[in-house]
């Protein structure tokens, strides 16, 4: 598994683009806000976490077409569905996972802090937000994975991975904004949002893999 992940890393360096994509459409969609918006700083504010985690939820999704694309392409995908067992390729599909929001995903929640500041949000906000983007975002990846699993053997799949994905992230996008809302505002929690958001990232951590494993072996089949 560590071996996989490194090289799965590794790629997404050689790859290059995939990242700094998400990172330039992720400050697209905040740097627009405030023309459709307005100027005014105390809306802008009241709506950063929601508008932060969007716009990560937007841009998580462009790269998932590429979780097994390239896997599929050399030909090392069917070697490692037909050469492990369904709990060893369930493990292999959660390495996988990993690797991508480390090497995609994780430059969105660095650049999270930075971009609030476009938001005028306070810096408490700021970290709540970034800390339920850190937690959560991993979800969406598990999830994106049974889709790319789908999708795999299709021709143009990356809106079909949308399609089928999108719905699927609206819990975790509301207890991620929830739990960014409770941080700054006084009689709303922080912490039940934000528990529950963590327990969805671990269920998914679990399910997500195994039903992306169930779809590539029966996609192979």
């Amino acid at each position: 598994m560590w071996s996989l992940f490194l090289r799965d890393i590794r790629l997404h360096i050689r790859a290059g683009g995939g990242a700094l994509t998400g990172v330039i459409f992720f400050l697209a969609v905040i740097a627009t806000i405030p023309f459709g918006v307005g100027p005014d700083l105390n809306l802008l504010a009241r709506i950063g976490p929601a508008i932060l985690w969007i716009g990560a939820l937007l841009a998580c999704l462009l790269g998932l077409d590429r979780l097994f694309q390239a896997d599929r392409e050399d030909g090392s995908l069917d070697l490692l569905v037909l050469g492990d067992d369904r709990q060893m390729l369930a493990l292999t599909v959660l390495t996988k996972c990993l690797a991508h929001w480390a090497g995609s995903v994780l430059p969105l929640v660095i650049a999270a802090p930075l971009l609030g500041l476009f938001m005028n949000m306070e810096p408490i906000g700021i970290g709540a937000t970034a800390l339920t983007l850190l937690v959560g975002t991993p979800a969406i990846t598990f999830i994106g994975a049974a889709g790319a699993a789908v999708a795999v053997a299709l021709p143009r799949g990356g809106l079909l991975i949308s399609v089928l994905v999108l719905p699927l992230t609206i819990p975790v996008l509301i207890f991620g904004v929830s739990a960014s809302h409770g941080a700054v505002a006084n009689p709303d929690p922080f912490l039940q949002p934000f528990l529950i958001l963590a327990a969805l990232t671990l269920f998914l951590a679990v399910l997500g893999p195994v039903a992306a494993a169930l779809a590539l072996r029966h996609g192979t089949d």
